[in-house]
């Protein structure tokens, strides 16, 4: 593990076409900080991978390891995987550790993979709950080949940077993030773990109502982490949490875990990062998967607008957007809706806001110009039943809404709007969407809303809020979007003795390597490890398939050794299917 922070980032033609808030995201692969155990264990993982799954998982995967380059022999470079991922479409980054779900999202969305640079620790050989390289490149990389997956990848990073969240989501993140990192470095006390086990338990108890985010997020786990295709008597791995982990991608196939057919109703059901799953969701063909993500898509307030998305964003506490009927888009935090009959009337944001029409911002409606907030009543005038937005150029001077005149605007649920016009804007179809007023005054009943005082009033003209989302409109207006986590990954400080560990490991692979090498050193080796690393089975390992095909003496007394370290039941399976690999080889 590694803190990246002081590393210099480098960006490719791919990741500098990014937004630049997800830039800060992004370091460089410190691959000079891997050690050549870190380098044995991928060896090892991905090695016993192949050899498992190529008969569990799905044919996407042995294909997709060879068109994406992952060699089972070393730690891919991210350079070296853009090479070949630019192939298929696709890019990978670096980053550290668990990022925003938002943020994770919207770079899948442009067809970016999010890999953790780091690698899991030997003793978390099988399974780590933190993202580590083994789970990202060697799980996730693969699948993206197949073109069906390939798209339903990035349009659920496109819908679901999109999602609301709660304030308890970013809880629940900054909370696994921190759970993830110090369940991972063996520096770490058990009392740390302890704690921070508690507080995820707690956490998910106080939960509640699931948010858009934590139901996408459910529909990410049970899909592109742990999905299964296929029959539920006969399926097949893609999920890359199980391509990923030896001990579970053995264990998810035995009838103790439940199969269950993939549907809508898969968002809500939660998971625990932190164990393996109870059940699993099968999908017959990749082309479901996107059926599902629309069907969910449907019930999200990015389609369904009104009263209960504006909720959502209010509750949400984070920026966010809403479209009106016109296609004013008005982002900012929002905390106040008006409403009668369920129908929104008014809206209020009380921090730096923009208004933006397909995406982009409107010339002079920046946070500059709107930097304590903005709002803007919704809905048609009372008594009439014609739209601002649909009357025609007489109808606006019949009912008075005409530059450089004084009028009131008595909206339906008692928002009024007094002051003189100073202009308008129109979108292309020349429908007006935004009015702006001087010496004006909203109230809703006997409550102001805007006070002459505060300056000149923009109003969004729209009949109806057809839509709500995280995140601005035009990602250019904003520059702090996403916040980066103050829990930073701790590079690892390594022991003396840790150091020649890793010495004698990287002098094994430079002997596999080369094939120059002689038996007097290996013994030594043995020797060195048997006094000073008792417990060091995979060093033996490696050692045993040097001389595994020699008549030596060495290769009984390695064997010996590694049959001793298998009474411990902590390494017995790792050693048998480290054995097997070696006989097989």
């Amino acid at each position: 593990m590694s803190n990246f922070q002081g590393h210099t980032k480098r960006f490719n033609s791919v990741t500098e076409k990014l937004p630049k808030h997800l830039h800060k995201f992004i370091v460089q692969q410190p691959y000079e900080d891997y050690t050549a155990q870190n380098q044995a264990v991928w060896r090892y993982v991905m090695r016993l991978n192949i050899s498992v799954l190529k008969h569990i998982a799905h044919k996407s995967y042995s294909s997709g390891l060879k068109k994406t380059g992952i060699d089972e022999e070393m730690i891919p470079k991210m350079e070296g995987m853009n090479r070949i991922l630019k192939d298929i479409g696709w890019a990978a980054v670096a980053v550290d550790g668990f990022i925003p779900p938002n943020a994770f999202m919207e770079f899948q969305a442009y067809n970016v993979l999010v890999i953790s640079s780091e690698i899991r620790t030997i003793d978390h050989i099988n399974y780590t709950p933190a993202p580590d390289i083994i789970h990202e490149a060697a799980g996730h990389a693969p699948i993206i080949a197949n073109p069906e997956y390939s798209e339903y990848l990035r349009r659920l990073g496109e819908i679901g940077c999109k999602a609301i969240s709660s304030p308890k989501d970013h809880e629940m993140y900054e909370s696994i993030r921190l759970l993830s990192i110090l369940k991972e470095n063996p520096n770490s006390t058990e009392i740390e773990i302890e704690e921070a086990t508690i507080a995820v338990n707690s956490l998910q108890k106080e939960m509640g109502g699931l948010s858009e985010m934590a139901k996408i997020r459910n529909l990410h786990w049970w899909t592109v982490e742990y999905g299964l295709i296929g029959t539920l008597e006969n399926p097949k791995l893609y999920g890359a949490g199980l391509l990923s982990s030896i001990e579970e991608s053995q264990l998810c196939l035995k009838k103790e875990v439940k199969k269950i057919p993939y549907s809508i109703e898969a968002a809500e059901v939660n998971f625990d990062i932190t164990n393996t799953q109870p059940q699993l969701f099968v999908i017959p063909n990749f082309a479901s998967l996107s059926f599902v993500l629309e069907k969910f898509a449907n019930t999200m307030a990015i389609r369904t607008g009104g009263l209960e998305g504006l909720k959502k964003l209010i509750i949400s506490e984070k920026l966010g957007t809403i479209e009106l009927s016109t296609g004013i888009q008005v982002s900012g935090i929002f905390n106040n809706a008006l409403n009668t009959n369920n129908t929104p009337i008014y809206f209020q944001t009380n921090s730096p806001t923009t208004l933006s029409v397909n995406g982009k911002e409107l010339i002079g409606h920046g946070t500059e110009h709107h930097p304590n907030g903005f709002g803007s009543p919704v809905g048609k005038l009372e008594g009439i039943n014609i739209a601002i937005e649909d009357m025609s150029p007489k109808d606006l001077e019949v009912y008075g809404i005409i530059e450089g005149k004084t009028t009131t605007l008595n909206f339906e649920g008692g928002v009024k709007v007094e002051g003189k016009i100073i202009t308008g804007k129109r979108d292309l179809q020349g429908k007006i969407i935004l009015i702006t007023f001087k010496n004006c005054k909203v109230t809703h009943f006997d409550t102001v809303l805007f006070d002459p005082s505060w300056g000149i009033y923009d109003m969004a003209v729209g009949k109806n809020i057809c839509s709500a989302f995280a995140g601005p409109a035009d990602s250019k207006s904003f520059e702090d979007i996403y916040t980066i986590s103050e829990t930073k990954t701790e590079k690892i400080i390594y022991s003396s003795d840790e150091q020649q560990l890793h010495q004698l490991y990287q002098t094994i692979k430079n002997y596999r390597t080369s094939g120059e090498y002689n038996f007097d050193s290996l013994a030594n080796i043995f020797k060195e490890v048997k006094l000073n690393y008792p417990l060091e089975w995979l060093i033996l390992l490696e050692l045993y398939e040097l001389v595994y095909d020699k008549d030596i003496s060495l290769k009984g007394e390695i064997y010996e050794q590694l049959l001793e370290l298998k009474k411990n039941k902590h390494f017995t399976k790792l050693i048998s299917d480290g054995l097997d690999l070696i006989i097989k080889k």
